[in-house]
């Protein structure tokens, strides 16, 4: 596969798993909404890196829902996809998972469309490969 050639959206996935720790949460005990853009950012990132092989930097927060809270001591999954680029950039979907410790249960609560713009070593954006979609 050539540096131009179209990539299929699994290519470029990335997953994350953390640990809602007493530093992660609010005064509630709900983890931080910044703490979370913070991890999808970095996993998306993961993600855009994957799809070009090239450094990517974030450009937009295009949409983000927090949809339930994320309590003390849940786990949090993260997973990523490029699931369109345009040229210099790529829209990468991401899908938050929180998993109860005691119960095992996963629930999606939110979910995030972050914009990336892939760069050479001077800053400048460089084009992108298109995407292969595929379903689940």
């Amino acid at each position: 596969m050539t540096a131009d050639q179209p990539r299929p959206t699994t290519a470029s996935y990335a997953e994350t798993t953390n640990f809602v720790l007493p530093n992660d949460t609010n005064t509630l005990g709900n983890l931080f909404g910044g703490r979370l853009l913070q991890w999808l950012d970095i996993n998306s990132a993961v993600s855009a890196h994957r799809h070009c092989k090239r450094v990517v930097v974030t450009i937009a927060v295009n949409n983000v829902s927090f949809d339930r809270p994320i309590k003390l001591g849940d786990l949090v999954t993260i997973k990523s996809h490029v699931s369109r680029a345009f040229g210099t950039s790529m829209e990468v979907w991401s899908d938050v998972w929180v998993e109860d410790q005691l119960t095992g249960d996963k629930i999606k609560c939110n979910s995030a469309i972050y914009t990336f713009v892939a760069v050479d070593n001077a800053g400048h954006p460089v084009k992108v490969p298109g995407v292969i979609p595929e379903t689940e």
